[in-house]
């Protein structure tokens, strides 16, 4: 797929995602209320609502609405690439997020959202941190070693994604994606502030990097492992 045609995923499904998770929400509360009936359903919309979005990304070959899904990949790739997502798609993801939010603040007015982090600027960027770095060693594990079931990926994802959110949910927002975030601290006006920027951007790319390079040094891949023996073996 060429690179404009990820540009303009990005920016749909960016946009979607925020539609979505705002509108399960105030269905849920709107109808259900705080009961734990609707908690459970809501629960289950979100999980419904991860694998509608798994399959967008799968059959768009790439469309996402997280910068920590694109980053941690880039971060193993070349560095052209690597300048296109931090330069190009994460911008785009974030701008999707911006209008989604301005669109749900005019057609919903009551949406009208305070800040997420409960605590300090420290534990919340700790409490963001280990959340996303929970998530990104859970998406890890599972590429690696379910590469091609869709479904039991999914599956885990989702309810790892959404008892994270759960711990969370109380402390920061237990949000994990920081295009999100952002959609939601600019209708704020607040998007700049070092609390923003520090729990819901720095703390969240730290944890991804901190992942992946400790995968990488931890669980390496067996035929690599194999290669090096073999040139070590073949230089002695």
């Amino acid at each position: 797929m060429g690179k404009i045609e990820l540009i303009i995923l990005d920016f749909i499904i960016s946009f979607m995602w925020v539609c979505s998770g705002t509108l399960i929400k105030l269905f849920t509360y709107k109808y259900l209320g705080f009961q734990p009936k609707g908690e459970i359903i809501k629960a289950c919309l979100l999980v419904l609502n991860m694998f509608f979005f798994a399959w967008l990304g799968k059959i768009s070959r790439g469309g996402t609405y997280n910068p920590l899904n694109l980053l941690s990949g880039a971060i193993s790739g070349n560095f052209t690439g690597f300048l296109f997502i931090v330069c190009v798609r994460i911008p785009t993801q974030v701008i999707g997020s911006i209008v989604a939010v301005k669109l749900i603040l005019q057609t919903f007015p009551e949406m009208g959202r305070a800040s997420p982090l409960k605590v300090d600027i420290h534990r919340g960027a700790l409490t963001e941190g280990l959340l996303t770095l929970a998530i990104v060693s859970v998406s890890l594990g599972l590429t690696r070693n379910s590469p091609n079931s869709f479904f039991m990926k999914t599956w885990i994802s989702s309810v790892s994604k959404l008892a994270l959110h759960i711990l969370g949910s109380d402390i920061t927002g237990g949000i994990m994606n920081p295009a999100s975030a952002m959609g939601w601290a600019y209708a704020q006006g607040n998007h700049l502030t070092k609390d923003h920027l520090y729990v819901y951007w720095l703390a969240p790319i730290q944890a991804t990097l901190v992942g992946v390079w400790t995968f990488k040094l931890i669980l390496q891949d067996p035929q690599k492992q194999e290669q090096d023996v073999a040139k070590k073996s073949k230089s002695e």
